[in-house]
């Protein structure tokens, strides 16, 4: 069983032992119900599940809970997510034991989606692999050795902090930070210092652009736009670069924005890493885009539950 928290939606996924979806149910976040309001409603939508499928709660060998950090993962506590309002140090393992009688784990969405690319997506196969979100922000799960790698303090793959530049868009709370230049808003951002010293023609003048719209108009031949994304594109390499030389993967997975504009970035990005990048490192290196599209949500949370389940077989 698996449960997406997101700031918007929610999802509550029934799936076999090989991770093929059986059943889901999905809600948007109402965050004037409270923390507890939706988690209410979580564990409502897994009983209509397992209801609707026939299965007892011990038929069900674990459930996995995929939601943006920061969170405790051992001891399953949500602690603060910007995206949720009002979760301040939420026990949602123990409360998901409790209410359904299932054992529970708990991963920060990067981890989780790592999980499921490792899993079901573009990483099987593989024994070491990073799976990258450039999505909202940039956030980096690490499969290393053939299992998740979480660090000391269970907060592993913060990618996204890494400094690039001295200057440049703010992201993680850091100006010129790999989640800076490689990220949705990120990339708006570095639009916007572009554009304050471009004296060329570009339709996104005056207008409110996004990521999507910048990446629309690299397409349709804006020039400004395609600078944006080689920027981007230079950016990406040169942190992929630090990735390869110091975790030697098989295979590094990008999501969203790269799995969606990749034909605007690749070419930059491996010229910027034939440069920085050890020649044995990256020869035996591939970047793949992700491969879930819009159901890695839920794949992420049924992976956490399929990783938790072997482990307490």
């Amino acid at each position: 069983m698996g449960m997406d928290i997101g700031g918007t939606k929610c999802s509550a996924v029934l799936a076999d032992e090989n991770g093929a979806v059986i059943s889901k149910l999905s809600f948007p976040t109402a965050s004037c119900e409270g923390p507890y309001g939706v988690i209410d409603r979580l564990l409502s939508s897994c009983r209509s599940l397992m209801s609707e499928k026939g299965i007892t709660p011990g038929e069900v060998i674990a459930c996995g809970v995929s939601c943006g950090g920061p969170l405790n993962s051992e001891k399953g506590i949500i602690m603060s997510p910007p995206n949720l309002p009002g979760w301040d140090n939420i026990p949602l393992a123990c409360a998901v034991t409790h209410a359904l009688g299932v054992p529970c784990k708990v991963r920060n969405d990067a981890d989780a989606c790592a999980l499921a690319e490792w899993q079901f997506g573009a990483g099987r196969g593989c024994s070491n692999m990073i799976f990258l979100t450039f999505g909202t922000g940039m956030g980096a799960g690490l499969i290393l050795g053939g299992r998740l790698y979480s660090g000391a303090s269970g907060t592993a793959g913060e990618a996204g902090h890494i400094r690039l530049e001295n200057d440049g868009p703010e992201g993680y709370g850091k100006c010129g930070s790999f989640e800076g230049f490689c990220s949705g808003g990120g990339i708006a951002r570095l639009a916007g210092m572009m554009l304050d010293d471009y004296d060329g023609e570009t339709t996104l003048r005056g207008t409110d652009f996004t990521a999507k719209t910048i990446a629309q108009a690299a397409r349709a031949g804006d020039a400004f736009a395609q600078s944006v994304y080689d920027r981007s594109a230079q950016m990406l390499g040169r942190g992929l670069a630090v990735l390869i030389d110091i975790l030697n993967p098989e295979r590094i997975v990008i999501g969203s924005v790269y799995a969606r504009s990749g034909d605007l970035m690749r070419e930059k990005m491996l010229e910027v890493l034939s440069r920085e990048a050890l020649a044995v490192n990256l020869a035996a290196c591939e970047i793949v885009p992700a491969a879930l599209g819009d159901d890695i949500g839920d794949y992420a949370a049924i992976g956490v539950a399929k990783e938790y389940g072997e482990s307490i077989k």
